[in-house]
Formats: C-alpha cells, sequence, structure tokens
C-alpha cells in the first residue's frame, strides 16, 4: 500500500504547488475580464462579484494521480435590490436539494421584472431563481470574456472554454512555456455560486430530476466545501504530526478506481456513484470523530484504512451514510457551523441508490480490499491510470 501510494497516487507537492499558481492567475485573469465586463448591462442582470473560492482535492491535500483537474466556485452577484431565500425543495428534488426564492426589499415591482424573466421560472406559484438558466448565463458570459484572456495570456498557454448542457463550464489550460513543470495540461470546473452568507454557496444541480419533477431547472445544491476546509484544518491540528488520515482517504480512492476498470456497466457508473469522493470523505469524517485522533499515528496505516473500509461497508449495507454537516448538531465546538446549515434537514447519502446495488457494492468493496495487492499489481500499468467515470 506505501508503494502504491507513493509510485502511483501522491501527487508532487512542487508539480501541485506550480499548477494550482497557474490556474489562479489564469481564472483571475478570465473573473476580472468577466466582471468588467458585467458591469454594462445595468443593476437588472447578474454580475461577477470579483473572487473566486477554490475547493476540492487539489487543495484538500488528497488530489491523487496528477494535479490536472481543478475546481472553482466563482460567486455571482444579484442585483442590489434583491435577496436569495433558500428553502429544502421537498418532494420537488433529490435528497438535499434546493429551491432559491428571491426577496425584494422594497417589494417586488415594475423594475424587478426584466430579471425574474431573464433568470427566473415560476414553481408552486412562486418566483424562483432558475439553476439552468443562469448557468446558461454564465456560460456565456464566459465564452465572450474569453478573447480578452486569450490574448494576455498567448505567451504563457492556450485556453479555450468547454461545456455540456446542464453542467458547468471547464476551462482548459494548455501551457506552452516552462512556467509549469511536465507542461501538464489542466482542466478546471467553473461553478457559478449563489453565495447566502457564512461561507455557503448555492450551485447547480444536474438537471436530471425525478420523473414528474416540475421544474427541474429551479434546483440547486447547497455547497459547505469552506466548512470541509475548516473541519480538515482543525484535524490536522488535533491530530497527530504523521497522521495517515488524508493518506487513507488517497488509497481508497485509488483502490476505487482500480477495481472500477475490472467491473462492466451499467455497474461500473454505479460503483463510481455510489463510492464517489464525496461519500469517501464523508465517511472520513464520520469515522475520525468517533476515536482518540492518536490512533490515526502513521504506524497504524493498514488497521486504520481497514477501519474506514469496514465503517463504509457497513454504511452500505444499512443504506444510510448521513450528510456531515447538513442537520448535524454534534459537531466539535471548535468547527463552527452557520445556523442555516444546523437547522437544515438531514441527508442520506444513499438515499438515490437501491438495496441490491448498495449490497453489490459493499461486498465488492470487500472484496477489493482482500485482494488489494492482486488488484494493485494487475492494473498498474499505466494504460489504466484513467478515473472510473465520475456522475
Amino acid at each position: 500500500l506505501e508503494r502504491f501510494h507513493a509510485r502511483q497516487l501522491r501527487v508532487s507537492p512542487h508539480v501541485l504547488g506550480h499548477s494550482k499558481a497557474h490556474v489562479g492567475r489564469v481564472v483571475a485573469e478570465l473573473v476580472r475580464a468577466a466582471k468588467a465586463q458585467g458591469l454594462q448591462p445595468g443593476p437588472l442582470a447578474l454580475s461577477l462579484r470579483g473572487d473566486f473560492v477554490r475547493i476540492g482535492s487539489a487543495y484538500e491535500q488528497h488530489k491523487v494521480r496528477s494535479p490536472d483537474c481543478f475546481d472553482i466556485l466563482v460567486p455571482l452577484r444579484l442585483p442590489p435590490h434583491l435577496e436569495p431565500q433558500p428553502r429544502c425543495a421537498d418532494g420537488l428534488g433529490p435528497c438535499g436539494a434546493f429551491v432559491c426564492g428571491l426577496r425584494a426589499r422594497d417589494g417586488w415591482t415594475r423594475r424587478c421584472r426584466p430579471f425574474a424573466e431573464g433568470f427566473c421560472v415560476e414553481l408552486q406559484g412562486r418566483s424562483h431563481l432558475s439553476s439552468g438558466l443562469v448557468l446558461r448565463w454564465f456560460q456565456g458570459h464566459l465564452q465572450r470574456c474569453l478573447g480578452a484572456v486569450r490574448y494576455r495570456l498567448q505567451e504563457r498557454c492556450r485556453v479555450s472554454l468547454s461545456a455540456c448542457p446542464g453542467q458547468p463550464p471547464t476551462l482548459h489550460i494548455l501551457p506552452c512555456s516552462d512556467y509549469v513543470c511536465c507542461h501538464i495540461s489542466m482542466a478546471v470546473r467553473l461553478i457559478p455560486a449563489i453565495p447566502l452568507g457564512d461561507a455557503l454557496y448555492l450551485t447547480a444541480l444536474p438537471p436530471e430530476g425525478p420523473h414528474g419533477s416540475p421544474a427541474p431547472e429551479a434546483l440547486w445544491g447547497l455547497n459547505a466545501s469552506r466548512q470541509e476546509q475548516r473541519l480538515l484544518g482543525w484535524l490536522k491540528e488535533q491530530a497527530p504530526a504523521a497522521s495517515c488520515h488524508l493518506k487513507c482517504l488517497q488509497i481508497l480512492k485509488g483502490l476505487r478506481d482500480l477495481r472500477g476498470h475490472g467491473l462492466e456497466e451499467p455497474f461500473c457508473s454505479q460503483w463510481g456513484r455510489v463510492l464517489s469522493s464525496y461519500v469517501l470523505k464523508t465517511a472520513l469524517f464520520s469515522l475520525l470523530l468517533q476515536g482518540p485522533l492518536e490512533a490515526w499515528d502513521e504506524q497504524f496505516l493498514v488497521e486504520r484504512l481497514e477501519d474506514l473500509v469496514l465503517y463504509l461497508r457497513d454504511c452500505l449495507r444499512k443504506q444510510v451514510l448521513m450528510d456531515f454537516f447538513l442537520g448535524n448538531t454534534s459537531l466539535p465546538e471548535a468547527v463552527a457551523l452557520p445556523r442555516f446549515l444546523k437547522e437544515a434537514a438531514p441527508v442520506n447519502l444513499l438515499s438515490a441508490f437501491d438495496g441490491p446495488t448498495l449490497d453489490l457494492v459493499a461486498f465488492q468493496l470487500i472484496s477489493t480490499w482482500v485482494q488489494a495487492p492482486h488488484i494493485i499489481r494487475m492494473y498498474s500499468s499505466p494504460r489504466y491510470w484513467r478515473p472510473v467515470p465520475a456522475p
């Protein structure tokens, strides 16, 4: 396992540092250009706030294999007289989905109508901010600003923007100088986000809602990435200096990807969705706070990794793994949660999957752990290094 981590999973801090710096500069240029252009339409349209938030494994020290994919939240600014009012989308979408109403400080007036017509949909007799319309505006807005960015960056890298329907746009960066080690081609997912305060954001959910959903484009997900980063920072302070908790997460993600190469569709896609990186990270958080953090010293790597696998197995068999932040009132006092998160309805991350699928994933998970040395040897050639398709 140590050799597997060192040779195939561990990302060079030097290369990762260069890549993150380069991504930050390019995204800053694009956001700056988009914000400047967004000042022209007037106060009745969306605009960019001008900053961005780095999230995901590359910024949480558990990235695996190569620093070639990054996630960036791009906060948007509503017109000054409008405020978001999110609430749970009970029965309208997947578990944990939200709809976002809007409140006008001085009451809805005729001057609010252009914004409502451009970015809102009717749902249950009320006007709600549409995640689909916001996403399409965001994609077009960035695309129009790409020319200025290309010109300013042409000596450093080539940039392009691609988008799939219902998905955040992806910025592709191909370095053409020695600024980035190894000339790694990078993909940066730019996620438009509606700020709610307390470092919480609403982000668009994928358009596939449950059958009969009246307005799938009105659904949003709650993003608590900054709270996750704060918890990881607190755990780093409390755990031993040579703690193995992030290494356990990296190895489990690596084993999940390798095992996926030996599975056939449709189960291969189900395997990747059930054991998503967010599910694995949630299980790790839950397990870390159950016992003494001193037990996560690196000398106990195999024991703690086995504990994590068995904990996940039990969650899959019970068909329950609760979101770590939504409705969780038992977090340490040092990790202060906003009131909105504490009062939210608890969410079961496994509720979207049927029992037979979860039982089969649990069986394959234990099989993967038992056969880990064999699986690592079998699928360790470079042609197997591409990740399993993610949701």
